[in-house]
């Protein structure tokens, strides 16, 4: 059991979550534009943003074609809104959902209908495939303990 103080300070240590209400995405931007470690890294440490995993962290940057690689400085703050707002509505529609869907439709094989689980990700668990944009093989790399999935061409800078 924990005491009211000791749940405030632990919510303290984490970053805005995007699933919380008239939450600021530009805490996050604070804490990533002043930092020298990869964006894919950054993406996942709790303490910059809350609730983003693997597969958010993926497709988010493939969304925007930012390499996980990039240096969280050189993330400006207007790349950051469109990440953050893109981030807002992806994680919303997947708890109402009950899955991970980042497609948009022009980009499946399907393009009405129920999403099949070979079309609800751009780059995440696709080793090797061809990027659904570019062609090129989707390539994956262990970043902060996890497996981290990303297409070489469209995410070159």
């Amino acid at each position: 059991m924990l005491t009211a103080p000791e749940v405030d300070r632990i919510l303290d240590r984490l970053g805005p979550d995007p699933l919380r209400p008239r939450t600021d995405g530009m805490l996050a931007h604070r804490r990533i534009s002043g930092s020298r470690t990869a964006i894919g890294a950054l993406l996942m440490d709790q303490s910059v943003l809350a609730g983003v995993g693997n597969v958010y962290r993926a497709e988010l940057l493939f969304r925007h074609r930012v390499s996980p690689f990039r240096p969280g400085r050189a993330v400006d703050a207007e790349l950051w809104a469109r990440m953050w707002a893109d981030l807002v509505v992806l994680m919303r529609a997947g708890v109402r959902m009950g899955r991970i869907v980042t497609t948009r439709p022009e980009d499946r094989t399907r393009r009405r209908g129920a999403v099949v689980r070979e079309d609800a990700h751009y780059v995440y668990r696709r080793t090797g495939l061809p990027c659904r944009i570019c062609g090129t093989g989707v390539r994956t790399e262990p970043m902060v303990g996890r497996n981290l999935h990303w297409c070489p061409a469209c995410q070159a800078a």
